[in-house]
């Protein structure tokens, strides 16, 4: 016996666990078994982790937390609620990504902190400041463009294989 039902144009299966909209806590977790899913989520992650370090801990020569956000605030004009809660996407995203939990939440944050940051950069032009001729600093946005695209797979199409993502669907299903 069949029990799913279709209600509008959301399918709910009785048991699953289920968000607002009819988007149920499976269909968010739900990945398919791809090594290619798996590489970009370890690759953003392991790109942007160094970052979100430097932003947060002050680690690679960064500024720490309370640096960070008074730059961003101070220069970038960004409030500093917003500029703090940026740092923790930046930071613990990466690292959800390396798990591969909540992956897609992690794409979609990675993807809109790289937005912000992508218009921060416009005025430097497209390229990076590759061979030295921008002012220190200075550095174009194609860098956040290929985050952009990589969290959006991940956001789309979820963590992949090697996922508590993965693991956590099949359970629940």
């Amino acid at each position: 016996m069949n029990n799913t039902r279709t209600m509008e144009t959301t399918t709910w299966t009785p048991g699953a666990a289920t968000l607002t909209g009819g988007l149920s806590l499976e269909s968010l977790l739900r990945t398919e078994k791809s090594g290619t899913q798996t590489m970009l989520r370890l690759v953003l992650a392991g790109v942007l982790f160094p970052h979100g370090a430097q932003h947060l801990l002050g680690w690679f020569g960064g500024y720490g937390l309370a640096g960070t956000v008074e730059g961003m605030n101070t220069v970038l004009g960004i409030p500093v609620a917003l500029a703090t809660f940026a740092v923790f996407v930046e930071f613990f995203a990466p690292i959800a990504l390396v798990v591969g939990v909540g992956g897609r939440l992690a794409g979609l944050g990675l993807a809109g902190l790289m937005a912000v940051a992508a218009q921060t950069h416009a005025s430097s032009g497209f390229f990076m400041n590759w061979f030295g001729t921008l002012e220190a600093g200075a550095e174009g946005f194609e860098y956040h463009l290929l985050a952009i695209a990589i969290a959006l797979a991940v956001a789309v199409r979820g963590s992949g294989a090697f996922s508590v993502d993965r693991w956590l669907a099949r359970r629940i299903a």
